[in-house]
């Protein structure tokens, strides 16, 4: 063939399934062609000079390509005068730039509407892939001008780092000495889950292969292969399912993360094995094994240590510094480059290295904040998409025994081990419906499997058909699996319980428990403040649980500690500033002499599952009452200094689903030890006022310190016709009334409005005599007393009259404890 001087030739070998120039990722091999072959002119769009098939046989096709050197990387533009080769759709970067453009476009496009279904993100980013590929007889011309024969190359490695960044994530976020704190059950559903579909599957497995290879002994690698990639449980892709459900942090997402890392290490140890004795792998270089033995000790004894010395030298609550992370990045890609020249496992010093990142702040927290948006929102579902293009449902005959041994091999290992994690729950007392979720959990196939089959086509460990089946399978799988998970589980289920848990049905001289949440440190001296309200004495003594509450960030584990019950503490759990909020609490706890018992706890949790922790603890604990932070901090001024509206978001989830009664405290006054605080609590009817009655009555029984005014606010036009819930305040307010007249430091006044316009007023004038309010919330109780405030109304959480005083329009200097009664469930 006579080339110009510029023209290079050289010989690829490609798969067949990817002769569609629609495909990603064709392999590309170089093989020399005997001097006798025959050239066959091939007729499609490609980025080379030019393309000739010389043989084709079993998937694969021999092809002579002609390359212009240099490679057209940029364009003439749209509008220049270029020749053929300078066109966009010539030129590689533009032609990049297309692809991804339309891969992102179309995900997002399928992943808004089947998100609203509840469809997993990873069922968009497969569809896409159908899609763009083959196995839809769509668009054809267009995937083909698109998707030229040459590009599939740059597509396939830029998506390929997407997984090593995903992979390195993974790594920094996975706590590794879990495995060690993870409890006989853990480790049982784990090597239950992975032992039993082994020895079931195993005896069947040559008969199976000679139905799935048709005979052909010598391909009975491809069904090994199978077998022990179904049979894998990652951790990565069940704690991405878990966050997906919002379910990590509850008992049965607690009991998942724990298994499917067990599960995770065992099974990657049987792959390492597995591959040791493969006989169809050529035996490595010497130099090869070397250096991974050498790599490995330089990360977990030369950069582990020295990041440690980062993390000491970087001030509390600082980020660690813009020049670490960016070398820490730069060595990432280093031995992603590395691995391919040595011919080690693409990922494998990508996940150890990121295994041997310190995991959480400040080191993990900032590694993930600044690779986590471009590697794993943008690359990823390139990455995914371009797996799923290597699809072809064409390829495949319904009726034939490799389709059907394919289908019942996958089938009986997705069964089998659902059977092995049911039996093996049902051993530990787990309930049927959880225990079924739980296994459909860690069942689960995503990423990291859909990575490995690619990896194993590409390497011909697997055929084209089998390689379309089982990515159809996991697509199936995980959505169907997600799907009946949420209809099986509800974790707030638990929280609906029968018996009562407040302060109106607490005998007055029980122990009174109290659950506080803190998430800053200016939290804390307000709600001790808070505390007090309820006066504990020796004789009338209240337990309090303190819960410090962490954002979860460089970590995939949420952490729940005891510090009363566990003296070795986490190393990211020992810093001042948790240890500051706890002695703020113990000293309180020395001033009391035996009145009030602490029990601190930690939970690092993400923001939008913290009210897990929250409800569980209290739930655990008996407790009476939750005392919630508000959201807005004001400044000394009376202006709003700080909001935060993940606590708002936690405050709302806690009053929808707490065991118990809830009240959210907004601080703007700070109490003075040398004078009497001047408490006021507004009654209207209702649970929730009863409750804040209760309370406020406990309080004033403070009399030295505490003097209590109680407003019962009724309109003239009352309705002759009382039910049982106004009978009841009557009574309640009667018996008040007789106990309070014993004690001078308690008035009650009854005050008559006509409507909401009256009530504003009246309100507004409290505000001047009083320092602290203590309200009922009142939610979806329609009166005409409050009905004029409903306009004003900007957070429900507080109710009517508790948001009209939080109002930064109301020039009010008080605090507000809004309370709202334990709700229960029919």
């Amino acid at each position: 063939m006579e080339l110009p001087p510029n023209v290079a030739c050289k010989e690829h070998q490609r798969a067949e399934s990817t002769q569609n120039s629609s495909q990603s990722d064709a392999m590309l091999v170089g093989k020399k062609p005997a001097a006798n072959v025959s050239y066959i002119q091939m007729d499609v769009d490609t980025l080379f000079a030019s393309i000739n098939q010389i043989n084709a046989s079993d998937h694969t096709a021999v092809c002579d390509v002609c390359l212009q050197t240099p490679p057209n990387i940029a364009s003439d533009g749209i509008w220049g005068r270029h020749s053929t080769e300078g066109s966009p759709l010539k030129s590689s970067m533009p032609v990049f730039l297309l692809q991804v453009i339309l891969i992102y476009t179309i995900t997002r496009i399928l992943n808004y509407p089947l998100k609203k279904l509840g469809f997993p993100a990873l069922f968009s980013q497969l569809m896409a892939g159908l899609i763009l590929g083959p196995s839809l007889s769509i668009w054809e011309k267009e995937k083909t001008m698109l998707f030229p024969y040459g590009s599939q190359d740059t597509l396939a490695t830029i998506a390929s780092l997407g997984y090593m960044i995903f992979v390195f994530e993974n790594g920094v976020k996975m706590d590794s000495s879990m495995i060690t704190r993870t409890g006989r059950q853990g480790w049982i559903i784990a090597l239950m889950g992975l032992l039993f579909p082994l020895l079931i599957c195993y005896p069947s497995i040559e008969y199976i292969s000679q139905l799935t290879t048709q005979g052909i002994t010598d391909k009975v690698h491809s069904t090994v292969v199978l077998l022990m990639t179904q049979n894998m449980t990652s951790f990565a892709v069940i704690a991405s399912v878990l966050d997906d459900l919002q379910i990590l942090n509850s008992e049965l997402g607690r009991l998942a993360l724990s298994s499917s890392l067990v599960g995770d290490t065992l099974s990657n140890i049987l792959v390492v094995v597995f591959a040791a004795f493969d006989s169809k792998k050529e035996n490595g270089n010497g130099i090869n094994v070397v250096f991974l033995f050498a790599v490995i000790i330089i990360i977990f004894f030369v950069y582990r240590p020295a990041m440690f010395l980062v993390i000491e030298h970087t001030p509390e609550s600082q980020e660690v510094k813009d020049v670490y992370i960016n070398v820490i990045i730069g060595f990432l890609f280093v031995l992603g480059w590395s691995s391919l020249l040595f011919d080690i496992e693409f990922i494998l010093l990508p996940f150890l290295y990121g295994l041997a990142t310190p995991d959480g702040p400040p080191l993990g927290s900032s590694l993930v904040k600044r690779i986590h948006t471009f590697g794993l929102e943008f690359l990823m579902p390139i990455f995914v998409t371009t797996c799923a293009m290597k699809m072809n449902y064409s390829l495949l005959e319904f009726t034939s025994p490799i389709f059907l041994s394919s289908v019942l091999m996958i089938l009986m290992g997705h069964f089998m081990k659902i059977i092995a994690y049911i039996a093996s729950s049902l051993y530990f007392k787990i309930s049927l419906k959880d225990a079924v979720a739980l296994a459909l959990l860690l069942d689960c196939k995503g990423v990291v499997e859909v990575a490995m089959y690619s990896s194993a086509l590409d390497k011909r460990d697997i055929q084209p058909a089998l390689y379309t089946v089982v990515l159809t399978m996991i697509m199936i799988s995980n959505t169907v699996s997600q799907l009946m998970v949420k209809r099986l589980y509800d974790p707030s289920r638990k929280y609906f319980g029968y018996q009562k848990r407040n302060i109106f049905d607490l005998k007055f001289d029980s122990n009174l428990r109290i659950l506080v949440c803190i998430h800053k440190q200016h939290h804390t001296i307000p709600i001790i403040s808070a505390l007090d309200l309820c006066n504990p004495t020796p004789l009338y003594p209240t337990t309090v649980d303190v819960l410090h509450l962490i954002e979860l960030v460089g970590r995939s584990t949420p952490i729940f500690i005891s510090h009363k019950m566990k003296k070795d503490v986490p190393s990211h759990a020992r810093n001042s500033y948790s240890e500051n909020v706890i002695l703020s609490f113990k000293l309180y706890e020395d001033e009391k002499l035996g009145a009030t018992t602490i029990y601190p706890y930690t939970a690092i949790s993400p923001p939008k599952l913290m009210h897990e922790d929250v409800c569980f603890l209290a739930l655990d604990k008996v407790a009476s009452i939750i005392i919630l932070p508000f959201h807005r901090k004001w400044s000394f001024d009376g202006k709003v200094d700080h909001e935060d509206k993940t606590v708002r978001l936690l405050n709302c989830k806690v009053m929808e689903k707490a065991p118990c009664s809830v009240g959210i405290l907004v601080t703007r006054f700070v109490r003075k030890n040398d004078s009497p605080l001047r408490l006021a609590m507004i009654f209207l009817g209702g649970d929730d006022d009863r409750e804040a009655l209760y309370l406020a009555n406990r309080a004033a029984q403070d009399s030295a310190n505490v003097n209590l005014v109680v407003y019962h606010i009724t309109s003239e036009n009352n309705d002759e016709n009382e039910d049982e819930d106004i009978m009841l305040d009557r009574t309640i307010l009667k018996d008040f009334k007789r106990e309070s007249s014993r004690l001078k430091n308690i008035v009650y006044k009854g005050i008559i409005v006509e409507g909401g316009a009256q009530i504003a007023s009246v309100l507004q004038q409290m505000t001047e005599d009083h320092d602290f309010f203590i309200v009922g919330r009142r939610h979806g109780i329609d009166c005409p007393e409050t009905k004029g405030l409903q306009q004003w109304s900007e957070f429900s959480e507080l109710g009517l009259i508790g948001d009209f005083l939080a109002s930064t329009d109301l020039d009010c200097k008080s605090s507000v404890l809004v309370v709202q009664q334990q709700k229960f469930y029919h």
